[in-house]
């Protein structure tokens, strides 16, 4: 039998693999802007081989890619009648690929994330938010996942609503916030109080994801392992911001000779601006080290660099197999079969 999400905390290390919005964006099969995934009905399968990659690289879940497939983004794109059909096809998909992993099938999440409509000061957007979350919730339970992943939220109050919508329908939670510039969430609340209550209202992980890179939510990550006594999650994005631009939402790019479309790098301009994998695996060791339990990346991650990520922590992936070895490289190798004639090039090449 699978293993349960509580399971394999208790056993160890989970390794979470996200990012599917920039990679699908980068595949070619969705557009970024208003970057909803309609690729769960327009290309199936370049999604259920996106699934099968991040599996495949480490991840213990797979996760259905429903964020920004809630109601106020259909509203947005004008395909409000697609909504419950994407929704459900994407955990569909998720749990076919989840059955191929050949030693133990992987949990398959649902996954909910910030409305972009929540106002604190607005009642009627906290019942539409409630009832966005409602929604999608019912189907991912109907559709059998094995836990829901609430995720990217910068307030408090939204992120409540979802543990408390995740709980009515009797799955375990997966609470993360996504934390602007300001450093504290926009209701006022730091993340660390805020992951604890969430954890003592009853979410099984609390954490972080998306918007900061490794450097800029460490800090945070090890305020909330101080400050919770459940599982804590951390899902950097693999760029490098820094303390005076924390967020890759304001990242320059000094190098840049051409003119970019919304004069910032986000969310096309990134590239120049990457850890590499052996950066990514320092801190996937280092959060591992403090008690970080479920660990992962977010948007900008490839499979190579999850996969990067899960070795760093001890774990053995399906692709490990792929992992880089330059013992046979005709120019770096070592192997003694290679011509040695070409090692005299090395460092002139």
């Amino acid at each position: 039998m699978k293993r349960s999400l509580e399971e394999r905390l208790k056993d160890g290390t989970v390794i979470v693999g996200e990012g599917y919005l920039f990679e699908l964006e980068r595949r070619g099969y969705l557009q970024a802007g208003s970057f909803v995934p309609e690729v769960a009905l327009d290309n199936p399968e370049a999604l259920k081989q996106a699934y099968r990659d991040y599996m495949y690289a480490g991840s213990d879940v797979v996760l259905a890619f429903t964020y920004n497939a809630h109601r106020e983004k259909m509203r947005i794109i004008g395909k409000e009648d697609l909504l419950e059909p994407l929704n459900r096809n994407a955990v569909r998909l998720a749990k076919e690929v989840s059955k191929e992993h050949p030693s133990e099938e992987a949990l398959v999440a649902g996954n909910i994330s910030n409305t972009n409509i929540f106002d604190p000061e607005d009642p009627e957007s906290k019942t539409k938010v409630r009832g966005i979350f409602a929604e999608m919730i019912k189907w991912c339970k109907e559709e059998g996942v094995d836990f829901i992943n609430g995720e990217t939220f910068y307030y408090h109050e939204e992120a409540q609503i979802a543990l408390e919508e995740i709980l009515k329908q009797d799955l375990p939670a997966v609470i993360t916030f996504g934390l602007m510039g300001e450093n504290v969430l926009r209701d006022g609340y730091t993340v660390e109080e805020s992951c604890k209550i969430l954890s003592e209202s009853g979410a099984l992980v609390v954490g972080m994801n998306c918007f900061r890179g490794p450097e800029t939510m460490q800090p945070y990550l090890a305020d909330i392992r101080n400050n919770v006594d459940g599982y804590v999650g951390g899902l950097p994005i693999p760029y490098r911001t820094t303390e005076e631009n924390p967020t890759f939402f304001n990242l320059p790019d000094g190098g840049c000779s051409c003119h970019l479309p919304l004069e910032t790098t986000f969310p096309t301009a990134l590239d120049p601006l990457y850890h590499n994998r052996y950066e990514l695996a320092a801190w996937a060791k280092e959060a591992n080290d403090i008690g970080i339990n479920y660990i992962g990346l977010c948007c900008g991650a490839s499979p190579a660099m999850l996969r990067s990520v899960a070795e760093a922590v001890g774990v053995k992936t399906v692709n490990s197999k792929y992992s880089p070895d330059m013992e046979k490289h005709f120019l770096f190798g070592t192997d003694k079969t290679l011509q040695e004639h070409n090692q005299s090039y090395r460092l002139k090449a």
